[in-house]
């Protein structure tokens, strides 16, 4: 039977690269969008925001369809809108009046097909039958991170060697993935997130244990960890270093994501070796060391090498918050997959939008802006201890 669900496991793995290729092709592209369309960058940074605005927008609503229409459904849709939003970004810049509202539609499309997956494709696994669920977790979200940098190291090269003038051809190709992706879904067997007879926790139930709530502020510390850093990466290094943006680009948000990776398919591949409490306690204390490497470290070198650690250190916290909760609340269901997921989206928005503010209010020193973020992987660490207590206290009693 274990067997059969491999595939599943593989799909969903590639369901988070699809994520990575809706949330991370388009970026680089702005500049040529700005060239050939004569928008101005105001306009164009207002599609990262939609982006990620569509996609909680959709981890909110998913309550209340998600179970509907069952989860095959769900991932056929996701897949589905991913696809469609790639190919028309080829499609409906030139068939617009106004080439901006043509791309901010597919974008759009896109987007809700990745706020999907967010919510769909972790439950899908932990219902698979397998030994140890924080190991499939992990190894699951590391996919995220190696299809961020398989977008960027994949289109740079074909960019380079084909011609940027040629940007619709490498479009059509990441689209291929979640088309053929999907019909994969079609198939494959898709075990259910509850046992016979039970019923997922409602709203309310959830709203009632303070469990979640823990669970709910650790998922937003952890998204906020990682995007703090990570968003300000490259701006370090071509400040710091006095480097290109495409060679900063390379050794501070590629790092960053090459090593989160790591740390995620390192637990994969161990986890049932390691007591993922201490890992993540484990890496919380390094995130929170490499925050301080970044902010007070004078030396520009020692402080993008924080940032690099800082991807190390972050890896574990996203899944392994998930696979907590999971076991912690075992009724929880879609509502709580898609609470948590949202949780995790605005700590992503949120993280880097107060060191921003932060640093802009202090003269735009971005290193204190960094320090101010500390509070993130402070506030997760103290979620984990407590955790942990929570659960001594069960098994005492």
């Amino acid at each position: 039977m274990e067997k059969n669900y491999n595939k599943t496991i593989i799909a969903c793995f590639v369901g988070y690269i699809v994520q990575a290729i809706v949330n991370n092709f388009a970026p680089l592209l702005f500049l040529t969008f700005q060239r050939s369309y004569q928008i101005p960058l105001s306009k164009i940074t207002l599609l990262v925001t939609i982006n990620f605005a569509v996609q909680l927008l959709v981890d909110l609503v998913s309550v209340s369809f998600v179970d509907r229409i069952g989860y095959r459904a769900s991932m056929i849709l996701a897949h589905a809108c991913s696809a469609a939003g790639l190919a028309l970004l080829t499609i409906l810049p030139e068939v617009f009046q106004d080439p901006f509202a043509g791309i901010l539609c597919a974008v759009i499309v896109y987007a809700i097909g990745g706020g999907l997956l967010e919510v769909v494709v972790s439950p899908v696994v932990e219902a698979c039958p397998s030994e140890n669920k924080e190991k499939a977790m992990s190894m699951l979200h590391s996919f995220y991170c190696w299809g961020h940098v398989g977008v960027v190291v994949i289109s740079t090269l074909f960019f380079s060697t084909i011609g940027i003038a040629h940007w619709k051809i490498m479009a059509l190709i990441w689209a291929l993935i979640p088309l053929a992706n999907m019909f994969v879904f079609f198939r494959v067997p898709i075990a259910p997130l509850l046992a016979e007879g039970e019923t997922g926790m409602s709203l309310r139930e959830l709203f009632r244990e303070k469990l979640f709530w823990l669970f709910l502020v650790m998922m937003i510390c952890a998204g906020a960890s990682e995007q703090s850093v990570s968003q300000w990466a490259s701006t370090f290094a071509e400040k710091g270093l006095g480097i290109s943006k495409t060679a900063g680009d390379l050794a501070g948000p590629m790092a960053f994501a090459i090593l989160m990776g790591s740390a995620r398919a390192f637990y994969g591949r161990y986890g049932d070796r390691i007591d993922l409490n201490r890992f993540m306690i484990g890496s919380s204390l390094l995130c929170i060391l490499s925050y301080l490497c970044i902010s007070l470290s004078p030396s520009p070198v020692i402080s993008l090498i924080g940032c690099a650690v800082c991807g190390l250190s972050v890896g574990i916290m996203w899944p392994g918050s998930f696979s907590k909760a999971s076991a912690s609340l075992p009724r929880g269901g879609t509502a709580m997959f898609a609470l948590l997921a949202l949780g995790g989206d605005v700590g992503c928005s949120g993280g880097p939008t107060l060191v921003g503010m932060v640093s802009s209010a202090l003269g735009d020193d971005l290193k204190r802006g960094i320090l101010a973020g500390i509070i993130f992987p402070l506030l997760l660490l103290t979620g984990v201890l407590l955790v942990k207590k929570s659960g001594s206290v069960k098994k005492h009693s």
